[in-house]
């Protein structure tokens, strides 16, 4: 982990396009500004953790979870089978 000290409105870089600007100095509380590409997310750590392990729960949808989501849907049937039409769509 590389340390760095800053004081108030010193940045630092992080590659050529995120700069990290010390916006004020309360105590034992740090202000940072961030200034990154739309491109980069950013977010607090535990932000970042709940995200994370959401996703990492949403990936472990089981199969039987899945046919039960196409059946409240009305599209229950064989992979690639086109859904029955309705009589009264017509």
């Amino acid at each position: 982990m590389l340390v760095l000290s800053r004081q108030k409105n010193e940045a630092i870089m992080i590659g050529d396009d995120v700069e990290i600007t010390v916006v004020d100095i309360r105590g034992d509380r740090v202000r940072l500004g961030i200034a990154a590409p739309q491109s980069v997310r950013v977010h607090r750590k535990e932000v970042y953790e709940a995200i994370r392990r959401e996703n990492i729960e949403a990936s472990r949808s089981k199969v039987k979870d899945l046919s039960d989501l196409d059946n409240l849907l009305g599209r229950s049937g064989k992979a690639g089978e086109k859904p029955k039409e309705d009589k009264n769509d017509k």
